[in-house]
């Protein structure tokens, strides 16, 4: 068990979001979290997870072809 386990707050610091963003995360079911009695937790690993899931990767243009003017 080496993975942290991040309360709401540190996740919504960690994203730059305030605290609703990750709690409505928790309430749609779209983050893994760990429930300890009334507290709520998120393991970083669902975070990386969650991130990664959510990347989107640039579109690589291709180099243009200059055209000489005649």
């Amino acid at each position: 068990m080496a993975d942290r386990y991040l309360t709401v707050a540190q996740v919504a610091e960690f994203l730059g979001t305030t605290e609703r963003f990750p709690r409505r995360l928790i309430a749609e079911r779209r983050i893994t979290f760990v429930k300890v009695g009334r507290h709520v937790r998120i393991p970083e690993s669902a975070l990386g997870a969650f991130i990664d899931a959510h990347t989107i990767q640039p579109i690589r243009q291709p180099s243009a072809t200059l055209r000489r003017a005649a």
